[in-house]
């Protein structure tokens, strides 16, 4: 008789065995909670991370705004000095007065353009800079507008190389270049904006300083009212009429005519510039 040796086989048990792999209710509810905490602080890594950067940017933006607050209010940078520099006709004191810069005045409030547009409101300006340098100093560096001609308009006016009127002149002049006449009084206004017969007549002056003409000594006057163009004078009382076009052109003729003239000893009356190929003269009666 065969003895049992206490071994359990498949074919020997009395039943099927359990699945030892199967969870059990407990197990499962552990993992879904396991897994729901993962899944939160995944979710939460993002939001914690913009919230931290959500805090840091605003404390740098208090921090900018202390720090704006503190440079427009602190006595360190109120401006103690406005320095003039580039003025011949002008005084300092002038340019100050004009700029409008306050004592005092925070120099990050100082508004350079407002600056600007006050000080170009004196006719003599042409060009005007605004200089800060920390903690408290403005130089305002100006370009004065130059006299270049005198215009005749009831009194006499300076103008600029740009035909600016620069204001009466009171005092008695010898004036070394040509006088301009046949200007209207209201386009004399000190810093307006330049007639075109001003701008012409300069025009016309450069033209002869530039080509190192010699009628630039022996012209004394240009009248611009005419319809026709420009019509000088010569210090011998000749009229001259230019015309409308080619000035350099017909200035150059007008040398030769000249010398042509005093070597002749004819007086005339006027020459005539505006035909194409021709001079027209006309002898003065005696």
């Amino acid at each position: 008789m065969l003895a049992r040796t206490g071994i359990l086989s498949p074919r020997s048990a009395p039943g099927p065995l359990g699945d030892a792999a199967e969870r059990s209710p407990l197990m499962t509810g552990q993992r879904v909670r396991h897994r729901l905490r993962r899944r939160l602080a995944r979710a939460l890594v993002p939001a914690l991370r913009l919230a931290g950067l959500i805090l840091l940017l605003a404390g740098a933006a208090a921090a900018v705004a202390a720090g704006i607050q503190w440079l427009l209010t602190s006595p360190r940078f109120a401006v103690a000095v406005v320095e003039v520099e580039g003025t011949s006709r002008l005084s300092p004191a002038d340019v100050r007065e004009a700029a409008g810069i306050s004592p005092g005045e925070n120099l990050f409030r100082v508004n350079s353009d407002e600056v600007v547009g006050r000080l170009m409101r004196l006719p003599s300006l042409k060009r005007v800079e605004v200089v800060r340098s920390f903690p408290n100093r403005v130089t305002l560096v100006v370009e004065e507008r130059v006299p270049f001609a005198l215009a005749h308009a009831g009194r006499l006016y300076w103008l600029d190389e740009d035909g600016v009127s620069l204001g009466p002149e009171p005092r008695a002049v010898t004036p070394r270049l040509p006088v301009v006449t046949g200007i209207r009084p209201e386009e004399t206004r000190n810093g307006g904006e330049p007639a075109a017969r001003a701008r012409g007549a300069v025009s016309l002056i450069r033209s002869m300083l530039r080509t190192g003409s010699p009628l630039i000594r022996e012209i004394s006057e240009i009248d611009m009212s005419g319809a026709d163009g420009p019509v000088l004078y010569t210090v011998e009382g000749v009229e001259v009429r230019l015309g409308t076009a080619d000035w350099e052109d017909r200035l150059g003729r007008l040398e030769g005519v000249l010398a042509q003239i005093r070597s002749l000893g004819e007086p005339v009356e006027y020459v005539d510039l505006r035909f194409r190929g021709q001079v027209v003269l006309k002898p003065r009666a005696r």
